[in-house]
């Protein structure tokens, strides 16, 4: 059955949801979603690209996963814990900074690779953003002219997981949502949808943003489990609009890789 377009946004050229759902639910009324999840996997796609890394997302425990590996000639990432000198590459974006380079990596992920697959199987065209490269997105959607009633743009923020797996939404992944939201806005006239109004609103209403992602739940959690360095790569400053604004991952033949 076909969402009502109350639930879609109908009529705003920007929109904003939460989960792989929500991009289920944007999906047939818009021309590219742009998938924020900046604790941490499009942080860590943010990370990777940078470096000339193709990233494969996968959801998590999905037992396709190394079958995935072998049909992109792709290294696998293991979880934050599993890092060994054998397999330095996790979904730590700290970790991706250091590890060596390879040209292809499958990276699993509960929130933001979850909505990534389920984006892409919409067919639109998919983009992570995340604080470090909001701009950026921005920037390049408004150059793509998405975001317009006849290109319609859907920012969805993947939130966390509570322990009975239902959604968490997460203070960090609206900031990020927000971010995109108010770049796009401010380089280009865009009809905003409330809820894609609220989501900038945070953003812009928000005077120190690495401190608000830092003591969130989520930043707590990582800094509590020993993996502080990972909240403050996703917190670097976030270079000016004018500045130079750094990837933008594309979801290309099914993996991340930067736009021209």
């Amino acid at each position: 059955m076909a969402e009502r377009g109350c639930f879609t946004q109908h009529g705003y050229g920007v929109r904003f949801e939460w989960g792989p759902q929500g991009a289920r639910q944007l999906a047939p009324e818009t021309a590219c979603l742009v998938v924020v999840d900046v604790l941490s996997f499009t942080t860590s796609v943010t990370v990777a690209v940078e470096r000339g890394i193709r990233i494969v997302p996968c959801r998590w425990g999905d037992e396709r996963a190394a079958a995935l590996a072998a049909e992109f000639a792709a290294r696998l990432a293991v979880g934050r814990r599993e890092v060994t000198a054998e397999a330095p590459w996790s979904l730590s974006p700290a970790a991706l900074r250091r590890a060596p380079f390879v040209p292809r990596l499958v990276l699993p992920s509960p929130n933001g690779a979850t909505v990534a697959v389920a984006a892409a199987e919409s067919g639109a065209v998919v983009a992570a953003a995340s604080l470090r490269n909001a701009h950026a997105v921005g920037e390049w959607l408004a150059a793509k002219r998405y975001g317009t009633s006849e290109r319609p743009v859907g920012v969805v923020a993947a939130g966390e997981r509570r322990a009975d797996g239902s959604l968490r939404p997460a203070a960090e992944d609206l900031l990020g949502a927000g971010a995109v939201i108010a770049a796009l806005a401010a380089t280009a006239d865009r009809t905003l949808s409330p809820e894609a109004a609220l989501a900038a609103a945070a953003y812009t209403g928000t005077a120190d943003i690495a401190q608000a992602v830092n003591c969130c739940a989520s930043g707590r959690e990582l800094t509590e489990d020993g993996f502080a360095e990972d909240v403050a790569v996703a917190t670097e400053p976030v270079p000016e609009p004018d500045s130079a604004s750094g990837a933008v991952p594309v979801l290309t033949e099914g993996a991340f890789t930067a736009a021209d």
